[in-house]
């Protein structure tokens, strides 16, 4: 009898490098405790007119993002919360320990607050490092992503597709139904996935539960980002954020000592 695949959960108070040995392996981990309830009251407040003015379309099957969702982008800009989530230290440990080997700096690739309303239905699995379909799978580590709970998630409610283990896969394997696991997770839990784990949006079942999450992906810092960033927020915000999240975001320059990205500081200094 096959074994049912499971999403490998931990708190965050775990030791980082035990969370990244169970990521590297699973290719997937549930981290439970990454913001408290006045952070995520802060996101809902912050990003609520947003989300309320975003379209909800109805259902095209030939479209890779299924209907009955809200969607907002740009959330650097829109959610000082989430600014400052965006540099969560679980999230920098990750990131380190799967980026860079093959970078120096890696950067924000994209963001998006999701509401997956009832009648959704499942996402065509895909893997996040698509993006860039130079090599093939098997890819080298290109993608750190994670999804942030700021509403519960469940089987019913659209709560996210996973594979485990898919990212150690050929480029020609499906995955079989038994193979698929659908997240739950309470407010505050972070799901994570590397690049090459398959994925998807999960199917909203029910009658009236939307499904609320922030996915941010990572990428390597000489790579081209899904989301341009430097269009997403305003120049002087952007420079007045701390060092730490201006690098996250690609506002520096340097990189591997080369000057990839380099730029005329002169024109940005106050006058």
């Amino acid at each position: 009898m096959a074994i049912r695949a499971e999403i490998p959960s931990c708190t965050v108070d775990e030791a980082p490098d035990k969370m990244y040995t169970t990521l590297a392996e699973t290719g997937c981990l549930v981290v439970s405790g990454m913001a408290s309830s006045a952070e995520l009251d802060a996101v809902k407040s912050e990003l609520d007119p947003y989300l309320q003015a975003a379209k909800v379309d109805q259902d095209d099957a030939e479209d890779f993002y299924p209907g009955h969702t809200r969607r907002v982008i740009a959330l650097m800009h829109r959610s000082p919360t989430l600014c400052k989530l965006m540099t969560h230290p679980t999230t920098e440990h990750l990131g380190d320990r799967h980026l860079l080997e093959n970078c120096v700096k890696w950067q924000l690739n994209v963001t998006a607050a999701l509401q997956i309303g009832p009648g959704a239905r499942d996402q065509i699995l895909h893997r996040e490092e698509d993006l860039y379909p130079y090599w093939t799978p098997p890819r080298p580590n290109l993608i750190l992503a994670c999804m942030w709970a700021i509403s519960e998630f469940t089987v019913t409610n659209g709560g996210t597709q996973i594979v485990p283990g898919s990212h150690l896969w050929e480029a020609d394997r499906s995955a079989e139904p038994e193979e698929i696991v659908r997240a739950e997770m309470p407010p505050g839990s972070v799901l994570f996935w590397l690049g090459g784990t398959l994925h998807g949006g999960g199917a909203n079942v029910t009658r009236d539960d939307w499904r609320y999450g922030v996915i941010f992906t990572y990428t390597l810092g000489w790579l081209r980002t899904e989301e341009n960033q430097h269009l997403s927020i305003p120049i002087a915000e952007a420079l007045a954020l701390p060092e730490k999240t201006r690098t996250r975001l690609g506002f520096d320059m340097d990189h591997n000592g080369r000057g990839l990205g380099f730029y005329d500081p002169r024109i940005l200094a106050p006058r």
